[in-house]
């Protein structure tokens, strides 16, 4: 069975085909610029690359670009669509409805389209990118899955805010959380490198860091709690993003600065962080590079970063009564063996002791970086969003065939 995912931005569009027989990708690539001048397909198969130039008005359009490139008798990876048997999709919000992958129905597309408020941005482009599919592909089953359903099972004690109650039946404001497709696969794969059943009591705490970064508690295979929020602006501060703050702060600068709302959610998503803090840059080899320069600035926002996490950390690890594991994933996450240090070091009171020699020489794949004497094994796990994508797809496609 042949599986293509797609997961589709405001004006971009990426891609992978998979062989399910093998789980690797026979083809990926992505559409930039979709809806701009200058947009291009770049596309990786057969061990070649090529870069296509052409206009993409809309997402089916660029859906069509795609297609074409993976059936080019040059570059492609397969000969007809005919090969391709599913199509699963990345969708950000489910708005609670569901908690695990569904085949889409219009229901499904009705949910899609009631949640689009809490996902302005992603969930209008992620419903065009299905309904380009199945313009082009109407008898191809699709299969949606949610960035917020592993997160789905937190008890409502973790995803319920102390505001008045009506607030949460009337507007679903609520704990959501994203990333679940990332923290749902590296908390099976550890799980699975250490040989336990992650349904008997198995606690891990997994921590996808990158540009966006959020981390998870997960016991029993499900997750309990997360650190992003209502919107991915809550948790631990990121490459833009504030993470946590007092929401008194707003009123506050609103008077100060004189501006709207509007104006000071987009401080807090495009012009705080690591980036805000430091006034360097958001990304984090910039910042180690200028921390070891003497910059204080953009030490103190590496420093900010990793007191986040290492709190996530400890009270996660409070809430599930301990923890068995401990995952780094997503970019800073496998890469950064600073910010690795930094949330993992001084955790010895509850078990946790990491090889430095290890963490700053990671192996690839999946590397183990627990110390000598540590109870809690420490893993780096590479996430592979795609994948959970395309078994789910794969599994429930056959359900149709």
């Amino acid at each position: 069975m042949k599986v293509l995912v797609i997961n589709a931005g405001s004006s971009s569009l990426k891609y992978q085909l998979i062989d399910m027989a093998t789980e690797q990708a026979i083809a990926k690539g992505g559409c930039e610029r979709i809806g701009l001048e200058g947009s291009f397909l770049k596309h990786k198969a057969n061990g070649k690359e090529v870069t296509i130039t052409s206009p993409m008005p809309d997402h089916k359009a660029a859906i069509e670009l795609t297609l074409a490139a993976l059936v080019d008798e040059n570059h492609g990876a397969i000969k007809s669509m005919d090969e391709i048997d599913a199509v699963g999709h990345r969708i950000v919000h489910s708005g609670g409805a569901y908690d695990c992958s569904v085949l889409i129905d219009d229901e499904v597309m009705d949910v899609c389209a009631s949640n689009i408020e809490f996902a302005p941005l992603h969930q209008p482009a992620n419903i065009m990118g299905v309904n380009a599919c199945k313009a082009i592909m109407p008898n191809v089953p699709m299969v949606a899955t949610f960035d917020n359903a592993f997160h789905a099972t937190m008890p409502e004690k973790a995803f319920i805010f102390a505001l008045p109650y009506e607030y949460y039946t009337d507007y679903k404001i609520r704990r959501y959380g994203f990333h679940g497709t990332s923290h749902r696969f590296v908390s099976g794969e550890a799980a699975k490198y250490l040989g336990v059943n992650p349904e008997n009591g198995f606690k891990v705490i997994t921590c996808h860091l990158g540009n966006g970064s959020s981390i998870a508690a997960v016991k029993n295979g499900k997750c309990v709690d997360t650190s992003m929020s209502f919107t991915p602006l809550g948790g631990v501060p990121m490459g833009t993003r504030c993470g946590d703050i007092d929401p008194a702060i707003l009123e506050y600068l609103a008077g100060k600065l004189n501006v709207g709302i509007s104006e000071l959610i987009t401080i807090c998503n495009k012009k705080s962080g690591v980036s805000g803090v430091s006034g360097v840059s958001s990304d984090f080899r910039d910042l180690s590079s200028a921390a070891s320069e003497g910059n204080h600035r953009a030490a103190l926002a590496l420093e900010i970063f990793g007191y986040s996490c290492k709190k996530y950390v400890g009270s996660y690890a409070a809430a599930m009564g301990g923890v068995d594991c401990i995952v780094f994933t997503a970019g800073i996450g496998e890469h950064d063996a600073y910010v690795r240090h930094m949330v993992a070091s001084e955790l010895e009171y509850m078990g946790v002791v990491i090889d430095e020699e290890k963490n700053a020489h990671p192996t690839s794949g999946i590397c183990d970086i627990t110390g000598e004497g540590s109870r809690v094994k420490v893993l780096i796990i590479p996430t592979n969003e795609e994948l959970v994508i395309a078994r789910d797809t794969a599994e429930l496609a056959k359900s149709v065939k």
